[in-house]
């Protein structure tokens, strides 16, 4: 089932997340349809604050991407990142490797912004699947960047938060007009609302 996307404004987004204690049905269901929504607003990646859950659960898929490679290692040994989505991350833990890097970001929860976010170039990751088993692999390139990008959001953070001064005061009107349609309830419906971006900036929305 499609969900509707919480609009920047919404308090939720600033909520941080409360860990999964029991992973059950319900919490299957929720990740089948955070992916589901993920893919009709054409995004990498949708946590449940997104949809109105503050919760440690994300969903991620980068294999639409073809311009801004990624790397996955699993036990140590490289693995084709494709073969790993859509990834289920729940109660993940991250530690940021390698240096820095500014890419382009944009966000489900901010229709039609865009900006430069520093982020690390390589991650650790520790979670658990939707089985219940904990893994822990290490990403790189795009999906390194989606992860960390998505655990902001489970901790409240937003992408505009590490946007430079200058940049984010250039969106200050945007970003109070959506503010705005948040208080009035605006939600972003993916089946009805499709996104207007140019394929790189659409298939790089998290």
């Amino acid at each position: 089932m499609i969900l509707p996307i919480l609009q920047y404004g919404d308090p939720i987004l600033r909520a941080k997340g409360k860990r999964i204690e029991q992973i059950d049905d319900s919490i299957r269901e929720l990740a089948a349809n955070m992916i589901e929504t993920m893919h009709a607003a054409h995004g990498v990646g949708l946590a449940a604050q997104q949809i109105g859950e503050a919760l440690q659960l994300t969903v991620l898929d980068i294999s639409p991407v073809e311009d801004r490679p990624s790397t996955l290692k699993l036990n140590g040994e490289d693995a084709d990142p494709k073969s790993a989505m859509p990834l289920v991350l729940i109660n993940p833990e991250i530690e940021l490797r390698g240096e820095s890097e500014v890419g382009v970001e944009g966000c489900l929860s901010f229709p039609e912004i865009t900006g430069d976010i520093e982020r690390a170039q390589s991650v650790r990751v520790r979670a658990q699947n939707l089985e219940g088993d904990t893994i822990e692999f290490e990403a790189g390139g795009l999906l390194a960047r989606a992860i960390q990008h998505e655990h902001d959001h489970l901790h409240g953070i937003l992408f505009i938060d590490r946007m430079r001064s200058a940049a984010k005061a250039a969106l200050s009107s945007r970003l109070r007009r959506l503010q705005k349609e948040a208080r009035r309830g605006r939600r972003i419906f993916p089946e009805v609302e499709p996104r207007k971006h140019s394929g790189l900036v659409t298939e790089t929305t998290l």
